[in-house]
């Protein structure tokens, strides 16, 4: 897996910048892509000052015109991907019945469809390159436990579990792997824009007693990305400092 092309999406800030920059660090080519260009071209700029190569590119997961014409633009320069992380999100703390048929459609077309647009374009090439893969999903343990306020987000976060699991099974006799990294409550811009009251008590809840670093979910989306991890497939993992412990 080293000396590949990773395209790593929701890279321009938070986890994904984390994830983009230690894949970076680990020999890989990184294509950054996100909504926001901007964030991620600075994302790019860390990569390169460290020695890396990374290249940065606009992207709507929302809009599958768009995917396509981030894939083609990535494989252009770069050829196949061989890694892809899909981590773009997006999520607001509202009660279930205060939410609007509008609101619940973009959480899905976000943080579900958006990955079924990404994880398709990106994975015909991959097939064709005939040297098996990584597909990393970045869920939430809000999809596996669920979460009170974020019911839509819980419910797609949920979806992107059994999308890992159903991929994974098909996409083994390519020798591609896909795998589902479920963050717990993590430091992250999406985090600081939840109300105060919702996130002052979360590292009292977690019994390792803090909450988590955006380099704590790149550690554990590194370890699925890498060649050592071969034999696993169609599994989620929580990095949630112990915060939710169900099998």
């Amino acid at each position: 897996m080293k000396d590949t092309l990773a395209v790593v999406t929701g890279s321009g800030s938070g986890m994904g910048r984390a994830i983009a920059i230690e894949l970076a660090n680990e020999g890989r080519s990184v294509a950054v892509l996100d909504r926001n260009l901007a964030g991620a071209e600075e994302t790019v700029a860390l990569i390169k000052k460290a020695g890396g190569e990374a290249t940065a590119f606009e992207v709507d997961i929302s809009s599958e015109e768009s995917v396509l014409a981030a894939r083609d633009k990535v494989e252009a320069k770069y050829g196949n991907a061989l890694i892809l992380v899909n981590c773009a999100g997006w999520e607001e703390i509202y009660p279930f019945m205060e939410t609007t048929p509008d609101f619940r459609s973009k959480i899905i077309s976000i943080n579900l469809i958006g990955a079924f647009s990404i994880t398709h374009a990106f994975l015909k090439g991959m097939i064709e390159a005939g040297k098996g893969g990584r597909v990393v999903n970045i869920s939430s343990d809000a999809g596996r436990v669920g979460s009170s306020y974020e019911v839509a987000y819980s419910g797609a976060k949920g979806g992107l579990i059994g999308f890992t699991k159903a991929l994974a099974r098909e996409m083994a006799r390519h020798q591609i792997t896909v795998n589902c990294v479920c963050p717990g409550p993590t430091d992250t811009p999406m985090l600081h824009s939840a109300p105060t009251k919702y996130t002052d008590s979360l590292a009292k809840i977690v019994p390792l007693r803090r909450i988590g670093t955006a380099e704590d979910i790149s550690n554990a989306v590194v370890f699925f990305a890498n060649e050592k991890s071969g034999f696993i497939t169609g599994q989620t993992l929580s990095v949630s400092g112990g915060l939710t412990m169900a099998g």
